[in-house]
């Protein structure tokens, strides 16, 4: 799977006794990078701006401390929002039965790019993969990005998650 940030290491355990996951670390740009970190909760509510703030304020009084960043940066803290990256082998556990993009380093069945729905995470910690009436087995270490797509039965999920009713189940009455 993705390589981890080098800076992951160091706020992962911030984050985790904060209560929130790490979904990913990158760095977006060269001059004036951008270091974004995505989190969710651990009790997969809402994430909601004060979460944000309140990692990123953490964040910075680590890096203020550690000094791990030389030159100017900008920290972005958000949640991985719906079509989110799959940065580890619970996701597609968490998210089987949902439509997926994954990009290999290795070629599978003569591809490397896949867009589908994932079925299931098998006992080799393959994912297997649904697309086009054909299913692979996607090995997990071979991936090297993947996320969710956004789709109206992953809207209609979360909606569900959060106690929401969607639209389609709304009834009106007169």
């Amino acid at each position: 799977m993705q390589k981890k940030h080098p800076l992951q290491e160091m706020i992962e355990p911030l984050v985790n006794d904060m209560g929130f996951d790490l979904v990913r670390v990158i760095t977006i740009g060269n001059v004036n990078p951008t270091l974004q970190i995505m989190i969710e909760r651990k009790d997969r509510e809402n994430i909601i701006v004060d979460d944000c703030a309140a990692v990123s304020r953490a964040v910075s009084a680590l890096f203020d401390e550690k000094d791990p960043i030389s030159g100017r940066y900008t920290l972005e803290v958000s949640s991985p929002g719906l079509d989110r990256p799959l940065t580890a082998l619970e996701n597609f556990v968490r998210f089987a039965g949902f439509e997926a993009k994954i990009e290999t380093d290795l070629e599978i069945e003569k591809r490397k790019r896949f867009k589908g729905r994932i079925v299931r995470v098998d006992e080799n910690d393959d994912i297997v993969f649904a697309m086009d009436g054909e299913q692979y087995f996607i090995p997990y270490d071979a991936i090297t990005k993947a996320k969710l797509l956004l789709t109206d039965e992953l809207l209609a999920a979360a909606a569900a998650e959060s106690g929401e009713e969607s639209e389609e189940e709304t009834e009106i009455e007169e």
